[in-house]
């Protein structure tokens, strides 16, 4: 099947008793997620709508797991309670969730790539030409394809809880599940509304910040393993104080990699927030503190679609110059230590707070 060749095909993961090393979750949920596709690729009403199943398994080939790896860590900070393979099913639909909201995402912004490759309804718009369609609706094909294979990823992340978790477990999550999928619509209406809008107001970004992105990808993934455990008020309580600050900071790291980062490394050009005018944190400090003459250049370059590689490197330097990235870095750190702090005296069992502390170096420090 194309959803195997795509996803990759892999020996059968043993099952265990316990997961007890958390660098086995990502082979266990891409397993999960390449059987769970093929059998829908299988029972889809007909070949035309393959490449909606080839397209969502080059996507997700890519990635870090990072939502699963929190989804399995929170089982872990709430005592392993239930059974195990709930979890993992769990986990592999939050990374289904990500998939849906990267399609969206990247179908809202324009974006050319995701993970080192033609983003999803760039992905639709080339696979309606080879299948003979016009060049002239080849985008809007793309967009609007891009768009129901978006909603169709939504649907197949519900499906893949409900055909293995069973009525309790649906009952324990299915509030964080709700709350986390609001608070994302808001987060990216809140990024949409402050696109293209040149603006130094720091913690209006921060708010984008916390409803886009620290919530979906480290909060509710945390707490709804905690959920799945049974875990009480005081566990909860400790993932919330956790996640926010790690949140937050993968983010910051993000929006660092967005302009200085490596395109063969991240896997999507650099400059990208910069002419779609988002209102980045990084961005918002740069505006406050550059001299006039920097300010200026960078109002003009924020939303500039025809901004060139030469404007986009002096763009870069007046960041640079005006002590932004220094500052985000030491937000960064500041956070990643809050974070670490928490877990100091968190009600984790120990080895859930060795994974935390492990993502949280690979969520602040990573180079993707």
């Amino acid at each position: 099947m194309p959803v195997l060749d795509q996803i990759g095909k892999r020996q059968p993961v043993p099952p265990t008793t316990v997961l007890s090393d958390l660098s086995a979750v990502r082979d266990e949920v891409d397993s999960i997620l390449a059987d769970f596709l093929a059998g829908k690729a299988q029972a889809a009403p007909g070949p035309e709508l393959a490449p909606l199943y080839t397209t969502l398994s080059g996507l997700l080939a890519g990635g870090k797991r990072l939502r699963a790896h929190l989804c399995v860590a929170g089982w872990y900070a709430g005592g392993e309670g239930g059974d195990q393979k709930i979890i993992l099913r769990v986990a592999a639909s939050l990374e289904l969730f990500h998939a849906f909201a990267l399609i969206h995402d990247d179908v809202m912004d324009g974006s050319d790539m995701r993970r080192g490759r033609p983003s999803a309804h760039r992905t639709l718009a080339a696979a309606y030409l080879a299948d003979g369609g016009t060049p002239g609706r080849a985008t809007v094909h793309g967009q609007a394809a891009g768009l129901l294979l978006g909603d169709l990823v939504l649907t197949l992340s519900d499906d893949l809880i409900r055909t293995g978790s069973g009525a309790e477990a649906i009952r324990r999550i299915q509030p964080l599940l709700e709350t986390m999928r609001s608070q994302l619509v808001y987060g990216q209406y809140l990024d949409l509304a402050f696109t293209g809008r040149p603006c130094d107001d720091v913690e209006a970004a921060l708010r984008i910040v916390r409803y886009k992105t620290a919530s979906y990808t480290v909060e509710w993934p945390l707490r709804i393993g905690a959920a799945l455990a049974g875990a009480g008020p005081d566990v909860h309580s400790a993932c919330s104080e956790f996640a926010i600050p790690l949140g937050e900071a993968f983010q910051l790291r993000d929006d660092l990699l967005g302009v200085f980062g490596d395109p063969a490394t991240t896997g999507k050009p650099v400059g990208d927030d910069i002419r779609e005018g988002k209102a980045t944190v990084l961005m918002a400090l740069a505006l406050r503190s550059a001299s006039a003459t920097d300010k200026q250049l960078l109002r003009k370059a924020i939303g500039n679609p025809d901004l060139t590689d030469e404007d986009f490197g002096r763009v870069r330097q007046a960041i640079e110059h005006s002590g932004a990235r220094r500052q985000v870095e030491t937000m960064i750190t500041a956070r990643h230590h809050a974070a670490l702090t928490v877990l100091g005296r968190a009600p984790f069992p120990f080895p859930a707070t060795e994974a935390l502390k492990e993502i949280a170096g690979i969520a602040t420090e990573r180079q993707s």
